[in-house]
């Protein structure tokens, strides 16, 4: 039995690993799609890493949904703190907006 907990143990790392190598090869992929003026080839790099974002906390023990709720959480923090950048206070409340209403 202990074996096959260790199987279990090294097969996650290693999906951690490759998780953690994806991510960083799709952010890659996204700086240079915003050389792109393409909003299609944006959005599907900008996907490529929330999808890994996701898989990744879950495969270290972060449900989805404490994910999400984190996100909130801390988009209401940065609401309260950047209210002297109108600019980027709006793009948050836009985000919020938006997560409200998913």
């Amino acid at each position: 039995m202990a074996l096959k907990n260790e199987l279990d143990i090294t097969k996650s790392l290693r999906m951690i690993e490759w998780l953690k190598a994806e991510l960083v090869q799709s952010v890659g992929a996204l700086f240079k799609s915003l050389l792109n003026t393409s909003v299609e080839a944006i959005a599907d790099a900008l996907a490529a890493v929330m999808i890994l974002i996701y898989l990744l906390g879950n495969r270290v023990g972060v449900p989805f949904a404490a994910l999400d709720r984190e996100v909130q959480h801390k988009l209401n923090q940065s609401l309260g703190a950047a209210e002297e950048v109108e600019h980027w206070h709006q793009d948050m409340r836009s985000l919020a907006e938006h997560l409200r209403h998913r």
